[in-house]
């Protein structure tokens, strides 16, 4: 049996947006390698995008939409935002470190001034995509799961960057201060 016309289209843009997505992860950690210089500050900005993941699965879920190429664009731009917010994060550390502050106290600054930055920039995202997430009307099928998406996966991205980001860090960069003083 072969499914033909609006099926076999969703089939093949599953398919395309199935490679797509790793493609454009390993494009971000190339640039973000570029960025930093270091694959594992690379890496922790990678982490936020588990968090938006786990945002917008569960706000298709708890809707009811289900995942369609207009959700898949949307996971693609969050990992945008989720990214940005993991750079931002990672580079006020970074100069914070570079101030000669104490690691907890560089990550405790720089988490508190970049807090608002960061929740304003998700606030303004999700209101702005509130009307497209709650739309009914002619297109809505198409807008919808993508500010769906987008909104659910902000909160969590925020939230969860704002929390368990800093604490990988401290761990991370505690850990590797403790080996350097070991080898000394």
């Amino acid at each position: 049996m072969k499914w033909n016309g609006e099926f076999e289209n969703q089939e093949r843009a599953q398919n395309r947006l199935a490679t797509v997505l790793p493609i454009s992860l390993i494009l971000i950690f190339f640039i973000l390698f570029v960025s930093f210089g270091n694959a594992l500050d690379s890496v922790l900005v990678l982490l936020n995008v588990p968090f938006a993941l786990i945002g917008g699965i569960a706000a298709l879920l708890l809707t009811g939409v289900n995942f369609s190429i207009s959700a898949g664009v949307g996971f693609i731009a969050l990992f945008g935002i989720a990214t940005q917010n993991g750079v931002i994060l990672i580079n006020n550390y970074h100069k914070n470190l570079k101030a000669d502050m104490p690691l907890i106290e560089a990550i405790k600054e720089g988490s508190k001034s970049m807090l608002r930055p960061i929740v304003m920039t998700a606030l303004m995202a999700s209101l702005g995509l509130l009307p497209a997430a709650i739309s009914t009307g002619i297109g809505s099928e198409t807008q919808k799961p993508l500010a769906i998406v987008v909104i659910g996966g902000l909160i969590t991205a925020t939230l969860l960057s704002l929390l368990i980001l800093p604490t990988v860090y401290e761990w991370i960069y505690s850990s590797r201060a403790k080996r350097k003083e070991l080898m000394k």
